[in-house]
């Protein structure tokens, strides 16, 4: 006599994508990873690590930073000040585009990035300190005007 087998489990149901298409992303609260969800979602539960992470009011204009600790990518409301990562707790300067002004290393002549007012830039290549104003080659002028 052939004994019944169990049915089988109903398949997963498909991420299907909205009707009008809009996806937004996000940074996991719990692992760091970056979330895709529909427009329109309170909240996202990662597939990784299960966190929850609310999703911000729609119209919120998020930005992104890389930690200046442990490198890690942040997301955070447009206009913060300072941001503090949640893995390292370094606080790192959310700094606008027009707040930033470029030269280049007065050693290995990378290209530095540094916020408007500050005395000096220290490169992340070589580690040299180069003094803001101690340079004037054609490039760094175009740059700080």
């Amino acid at each position: 006599m052939p004994v019944p087998l169990a049915p089988y489990p109903s398949p997963p149901v498909p991420f299907t994508t909205p009707e009008n298409g809009y996806q937004s992303q996000l940074v996991c609260s719990g692992c760091r990873n970056l979330l895709l969800y529909p427009v329109g979602a309170t909240s996202v539960c990662c597939a990784v690590c299960s966190a929850v992470t609310a999703v911000p009011p729609p119209g919120t204009e998020m930005a992104q930073l890389v930690c200046g600790g442990c490198h890690t990518l942040l997301m955070y409301i447009r206009g913060a000040a300072s941001v503090q990562c949640s893995c390292c707790h370094t606080i790192s300067l959310a700094i606008e585009a027009n707040q930033v002004a470029h030269m280049n290393c007065g050693n290995c002549r990378m290209l530095l990035m540094y916020q408007y007012g500050a005395p000096s830039v220290k490169c992340a290549v070589c580690q040299f300190i180069t003094s803001i104003g101690a340079s004037t080659s054609a490039a760094e002028q175009k740059f700080n005007t």
